[in-house]
């Protein structure tokens, strides 16, 4: 089953519950991050962090190994409420944020915007619960730490001779449930479909007031928790419009100590377990040291 939904179908901004002003401070932010001095960059070095938060440069990441990298720039961040705690059980992704210096207010627009994904992914669970034939709160004592990384991310446009191995982002799916993604008004997005074929995910013009629209897809904790009845979203980012294009993905999980076995409904005699049970933190951990593998040996 693949799943995809949008929340332009739930009406207008103000239903989705993320202001518009917040989503604007947080664009803002990431455009005065990222055009920063590369050296200010680099010195939040994601190589540099044990539980991968902080900046990636230009094919820092390679999320398809038959792909020579990944033509963006990021920045990456977990859970931290507004007066700079963090959490200190969230097992393999223990850690804290590195904020950039010199930005006034960066890191409270990009929280600000993070706290409300984070509440708008909350809501859904009982969706995927339903879903599931499973009771409507069955996901609840398994969320109670949000388990949540966001990204902001900077492609440059893609421009002379175009060499097809390395593009925004490779073919992959996502690590964690579900993810949450604010994307601008430039095409890149592709998703793959039952037929082997990639369809453009097109941002609709108006479905927000800032002229954005979210998407959502499922991700490998859903696939491997529910066996693959829920299956992980194969998708790319390929930004040839000769424009930069910025995006906002959050990825939603449970929490970190959270073991991914299968549920009960999704396993039977002719449809065995398929994966082997790991926690949710080694799990996102785990794919997060093969996608910076490549980069980690060169650094």
């Amino acid at each position: 089953m693949r799943y995809e939904m949008r929340v332009s179908m739930w009406g207008s901004s103000t239903n989705h519950s993320i202001p518009s002003s917040i989503i604007v401070g947080a664009v803002n932010a990431a455009r005065r991050f990222f055009s920063l001095p590369l050296s200010s960059k680099t010195s939040l070095d994601i190589h540099n962090s044990n539980n991968f938060k902080g900046y990636t440069a230009l094919l820092g990441e390679n999320t398809n190994p038959e792909n020579r990298g990944d033509l963006h720039e990021g920045f990456d961040l977990g859970w931290e409420d507004m007066s700079g705690a963090t959490r200190s059980e969230d097992g393999a992704m223990t850690g804290e944020n590195a904020w950039p210096d010199g930005l006034p207010g960066f890191r409270e627009a990009v929280l600000d915007y993070y706290h409300a994904a984070v509440k708008l992914g909350q809501s859904l669970f009982p969706l995927f619960a339903l879903a599931l034939d499973l009771p409507e709160n069955f996901f609840e004592d398994k969320t109670t730490k949000p388990a949540a990384i966001m990204r902001l991310l900077h492609y440059p446009p893609q421009s002379g001779v175009v060499d097809d191995r390395v593009v925004g982002i490779g073919a992959h799916t996502d690590y964690e449930c579900f993810t949450i993604l604010w994307q601008d008004e430039v095409q890149a997005l592709q998703v793959l479909n039952n037929a082997g074929k990639w369809i453009d995910a097109v941002p609709i013009p108006g479905t927000l007031v800032v002229k954005f629209v979210f998407y959502h897809f499922l991700g490998d904790q859903f696939a491997r928790w529910t066996n693959d009845v829920f299956k992980s979203t194969v998708h790319r980012a390929v930004n040839r419009s000769g424009v930069e294009r910025y995006s906002i993905p959050l990825f939603f999980g449970t929490d970190y100590d959270v073991k991914l076995e299968p549920l009960s409904t999704c396993i039977s005699e002719e449809s065995p377990a398929k994966y082997e049970v790991v926690t949710a933190g080694d799990y996102v951990k785990s794919r997060l040291e093969a996608t910076y593998a490549h980069s980690k040996m060169e650094n």
